[in-house]
């Protein structure tokens, strides 16, 4: 199959919203069979690298949720949502502006710090698991608009990332990817062990 029809396929597959916001890219040259950079909030446009050598080794099924997931996890990716850390990042840098008018050298050093750590745990929100984690549960819920059951699009997720990490000559699945399995095997209906309630928002 050419990549050109396949990007085609799969920008049918996506939500309409993904695909104002994100594109398929043919990278040759790279190792992984699918990637996407992290999100910050500059970017206007989300790419998502494909290496179409690769891709093709996926059956159809784990290639849609493969695409899915990985929209998903675009989109998921919130800088702006109301929180506490983003209260402290804008009271931290307001404050620094009042504090550098006013010659205040402390008050500039306590600001910026403030809007550093805060800064720094939006990040760390955003590169959690459950990230991941709600990622997956938004492909499966987009699956079930493209006519796959819930249990057959976590079946399908759960092989595509055990085959891809086959494919890319990876030793072994990430902790991340670890979790995600077991996860998936208890919505696929594989497994009787699921992940506590708390641990997916």
């Amino acid at each position: 199959m050419e990549p050109t029809a396949e990007i085609r396929r799969l920008l049918d597959v996506m939500p309409a919203s993904a695909r104002m916001l994100t594109k398929i890219i043919s990278k040759p040259q790279q190792a992984k069979v699918i990637d996407a950079s992290f999100p910050f909030p500059w970017n206007q446009e989300r790419p998502i690298y494909i290496n179409f050598d690769l891709w093709f080794r996926l059956g159809k099924s784990q290639r849609d949720l493969l695409l899915l997931q990985t929209v998903s996890w675009l989109t998921g990716v919130k800088w702006f949502k109301p929180s506490i850390y983003q209260g402290v990042l804008v009271a931290g840098l307001l404050g620094g502006l009042v504090e550098s008018t006013q010659s205040d050298v402390v008050g500039v050093a306590i600001a910026v710090g403030l809007s550093a750590i805060a800064g720094f745990r939006i990040w760390r929100t955003n590169q959690s698991p459950e990230l991941e984690l709600n990622a997956d549960a938004a492909a499966i819920r987009i699956a079930g608009r493209r006519g796959y059951s819930e249990a057959e699009a976590a079946a399908h997720l759960l092989s595509a990332i055990e085959i891809v990490a086959q494919i890319e000559g990876r030793s072994g699945l990430s902790f991340n990817e670890l979790i995600r399995c077991q996860n998936l095997r208890a919505i696929a209906g594989l497994s009787s062990v699921s992940l506590p309630k708390s641990y997916i928002q």
